[in-house]
Formats: C-alpha cells, sequence, structure tokens
C-alpha cells in the first residue's frame, strides 16, 4: 500500500536522501514524504499500461517527444534547487516528455507534458489528490487517471491560468483525442478489451 512512511525528525526527504537508498522497493517523494510504491501492481494494471504504452510508443515513433514507462524518475524542483536537494520525484506510470533537454542518465528534471497514471486501490487517493496538486503546480501539461476495473478515464488538462480546468470523466469506449500530443487518438476498446 502506498501509505507515507514515519520518519525520526520533521525534516523532508530529498532526491539526495533517496538516491542513497539501498531497498529493492520502489519510492516516490511528494513534498518530502516518502511514499512505498508496493505491492506490485495487478494484472488489469499491467494489462491496460502495457496497451497505452504501446499505442503512444508507436505514435511517437517518428516524432520528437518520448514516452517512459515506470519505473522512471521524474524530478520536480520547486524553484532551481540542485538535484538532491529535490522533494518531490515521483514515478508515473507513463510518462511523455517533448523537451529533450529535461531528459538526463537520471530520468526527468522539469514537467513532463503528459502523464497517466493507472490506478490501483493502494495508490488511488495520493494519486487523485497529492499528485493532481503537485502536478498543475509543476505545469505537467495534461494529467490522466486511468481506472482500470471501473474501465474510465479521468482528463485533466492545464488552462492558460495555470489550473487544471474541471476534469473530464470518459468511458473506457471508442477514440479518445490527447490534447498534449495533437493527432494522437487512442483506442480505448484496445485499452480496456
Amino acid at each position: 500500500m502506498s501509505l507515507p512512511l514515519s520518519k525520526p525528525d520533521s525534516s523532508p526527504i530529498t532526491y539526495g536522501v533517496y538516491r542513497q537508498w539501498t531497498d529493492e522497493g520502489r519510492w516516490e517523494i511528494i513534498q518530502g514524504v516518502p511514499y512505498d510504491m508496493s505491492p506490485a501492481p495487478s494484472t488489469e494494471h499491467q494489462s491496460v499500461l502495457g496497451e497505452l504504452f504501446f499505442q503512444i510508443r508507436a505514435f511517437l515513433s517518428d516524432r520528437n517527444c518520448r514516452v517512459f514507462m515506470a519505473p522512471f524518475d521524474v524530478r520536480l524542483p520547486e524553484r532551481d534547487e540542485a538535484d538532491d536537494a529535490v522533494i518531490n520525484v515521483v514515478q508515473p506510470d507513463i510518462t511523455v516528455v517533448c523537451d529533450p533537454s529535461k531528459i538526463d542518465k537520471k530520468g526527468c528534471r522539469g514537467a513532463p507534458d503528459w502523464i497517466i497514471e493507472v490506478l490501483s486501490p493502494g495508490t488511488s487517493a495520493k494519486d487523485y489528490n497529492q499528485k493532481r496538486s503537485l502536478y498543475e503546480r509543476r505545469g505537467v501539461r495534461e494529467y490522466w487517471l486511468v481506472h482500470p476495473l471501473d474501465e474510465m478515464i479521468t482528463v485533466f488538462i492545464l488552462g492558460d491560468d495555470g489550473k487544471y480546468e474541471p476534469p473530464v470523466f470518459r468511458e473506457g469506449k471508442g477514440k479518445l483525442e490527447v490534447k498534449a500530443l495533437p493527432d494522437l487518438i487512442l483506442d480505448l476498446d484496445t485499452v480496456f478489451r
């Protein structure tokens, strides 16, 4: 389950501390609070994730944007702090980055253009609340929450005012256009088959 760990003091966990951890688990840090990403996702989660990744990757094969699947560290600095001082490090299920200067050997530094989280029971609340708020503040242009069991997608689009517009709820059928990547239309019937 993705619950925050208790910490011995009130100092935030940073990317520098995170990189020194030696356990085999997957972690995210939001506002300096570490979240354990285990256990492994369900079969439904992985099936939906795989099909989304496949369709996006096929579309991007001759374009400048790149798509990454978790585990892939996305560092979202508050300002211009050094990597070791960053207190927001997430591992979205799918990350699309169209600015090559944001990609380095550690992952991505700065707001990706599009993030997809495929919901799991243990992470849903964090994905809806803490991550949505973080992605909005950091300027992620499009954020999808994919509900594999309900076969629904919640889409957040960043408005001109830097805030997410009211979410669009979409049944997992038919085609769905991606605002952050014009001309990409996903086949939801295949995603949720």
